[in-house]
């Protein structure tokens, strides 16, 4: 996850070792103490996840699972609707259930044969390093827990339903899974904190946020919006600005409301030749040179 995804609920380790999740004020669980220990559980068991081990099972309540169903519904025909093709391929390939919450390791094992990447659990804040440096391994960070059952269509920051329905149908094909991978490779590549910062902020305006015109209309590919009941209704409407990859990796964002800048690509064809292109080559100093010029 980014750095920017945990500004509501920071973790903090606890004397015993268990750790407590920091929920923000207006956060829909902030007084509901069953969800709270829920969420420290959930972020516990992740935090003593050891790499090679299989992902932690959790044992979904039918409560959570009925959180899963809910949004899978509200998504279903609008991603018919505002999803671009390559992710509807990605969706079909990978078959996520609609009743229930999946396992990480079951996810894991169903995108093997598809492009080979998988999960691993996230108890919080992952450096944005360390997120990257995954990707590059194929290896993708995400949280288990679900957001608050009172507004099952609202999180204020991204869940294992962002992390799955938004992101794992993105992993289920190559197109997309090549430039995850290039994105992790720059990251690894570049050494300075502006240099990733830049490389971030293209991921944000892409594959967290980014857009592009089919025949048909313009049409989202960004997990970020195809995991937001809300969003997802919103993004024709806000200001679109040609892709450019100077123009994303200089652009101020706010988590915390509906993004109000997007970059639109003419064709997915263009993210994978521009933004895969920018991944595979870039340095610190290119970067800089990107910054100079903006």
């Amino acid at each position: 996850m980014f750095d920017e995804g945990q500004y509501f609920a920071p973790v903090t380790k606890k004397s015993d070792g268990s750790l407590s999740v920091e929920l923000g004020e207006g956060h829909p669980g902030l007084e509901d103490p069953v969800y709270r220990e829920r969420r420290d559980r959930i972020a516990t068991v992740a935090d003593r996840w050891h790499p090679g081990e299989p992902a932690p099972l959790v044992e979904y309540t039918d409560e959570e699972h009925e959180v899963w169903r809910v949004v899978c519904d509200d998504l279903r025909a609008k991603h018919r609707t505002y999803a671009c093709r390559e992710f509807l391929d990605g969706k079909e390939a990978f078959g996520l259930p609609e009743d229930h919450v999946p396992q990480l390791e079951d996810l894991t094992a169903a995108l093997a044969p598809l492009t080979g990447f998988g999960y691993q659990p996230a108890a919080g804040l992952v450096p944005l390093r360390d997120f990257y440096g995954a990707l590059a391994d194929k290896k993708f960070w995400a949280t288990q827990y679900l957001r608050h059952h009172s507004v099952p269509l609202y999180t204020p920051e991204p869940d294992v339903l962002h992390e799955v329905v938004g992101h794992g149908n993105t992993l289920a094909d190559r197109r997309f899974t090549d430039l995850y991978e290039a994105a992790g490779a720059a990251a690894r590549r570049v050494e300075s904190d502006a240099a990733l910062e830049f490389v971030s902020k293209v991921f944000w305006f892409t594959l967290e946020f980014g857009v592009v015109h089919e025949p048909d209309g313009l049409k989202a590919y960004g997990a970020g919006i195809l995991s937001s009941p809300g969003e997802i209704e919103e993004f024709r409407d806000v200001t679109i600005r040609p892709m450019d990859i100077v123009a994303m990796g200089t652009q101020a964002y706010d988590i915390t409301h509906y993004q109000d800048v997007l970059f639109a690509a003419e064709s997915f064809g263009q993210v994978q030749d521009v933004v895969g292109g920018f991944w595979d080559t870039c340095t610190d100093d290119s970067i800089a040179a990107l910054q100079v010029a903006a």
